[in-house]
């Protein structure tokens, strides 16, 4: 069974994330560190896929502004989403010789975790052909409960998922979410319509992406982490 150090971050910039994310990636692809799972939140932030349209972010950049919106262009796959607090973003940095060199595979694992981690709230998710995510039926139609958005160099993964547990889904009404205009975005909370501790959903996530995944999670804090990058 493969090891895989669970981290537990608060809420960070989307820049921190994302050099940390190339930090641990670029370890990885030495061989050093163990596969990683960070979990975190956002401060508000749109990000553009490789080939994400800008148009499908419908709020002109001095409103952004006002609103503390940064917005991120990375190299990630999809098109533009939304990560803000409240909801529960995930970086799975892997490298696939663990598991299956298959990027439909891992994609389909990610979505399989979700729809799993949905379930334990009660909550019936789902996939739809051709649209990557988890899914939801609601009173309106199919809307998106959970993003995916992956990169994969060398066979190590990062970027990864985005579960909306209750952030602030005014923002989604400022794009497109994943360029999909014909379908709608909730959340955990809107669902089920009552709160939900994101201490029981990271609780639950680590549960099922090792399930998943068939791996040992083993958590290791912040500092843990740090100390590790500091010596490969």
């Amino acid at each position: 069974m493969t090891r895989l150090w669970l981290v537990n971050l608060e809420t960070i910039p989307y820049a921190d994330a994302l050099a940390l994310q190339h930090r641990i990636v670029e370890a990885r692809k030495r061989g050093a560190l163990n596969d990683t799972l960070l979990l975190l939140e956002h401060p508000p932030v749109f990000t553009l896929g490789r080939n994400a349209t800008e148009a499908n972010i419908i709020a002109p950049p001095e409103f952004l502004e006002q609103q503390g919106i940064q917005v991120f262009r990375v190299e990630r796959g999809g098109d533009v989403t939304y990560h803000g607090p409240g909801q529960l973003v995930g970086y799975p940095i892997l490298d696939l010789h663990n598991y299956r060199l298959d990027v439909g595979w891992f994609v389909r694992s990610l979505e399989e975790m979700l729809i799993r981690v949905v379930r334990d709230f009660g909550i019936a998710g789902k996939r739809i052909d051709k649209l990557v995510g988890a899914w939801v039926d609601t009173p309106t139609g199919e809307a998106k409960v959970a993003q995916i958005g992956a990169r994969i160099e060398q066979w190590i993964t990062y970027h990864g998922f985005a579960l909306n547990v209750d952030p602030n889904m005014a923002h989604f009404d400022l794009i497109v979410p994943c360029g999909i205009a014909d379908k709608a975005v909730t959340s955990l909370r809107r669902v089920l319509n009552h709160p939900i501790e994101m201490r029981a959903v990271r609780e639950r996530v680590a549960a099922r992406f090792g399930e998943v995944f068939g791996a040992e999670m083993i958590e290791l804090s912040r500092d843990e982490l740090f100390a590790q990058l500091e010596v490969v």
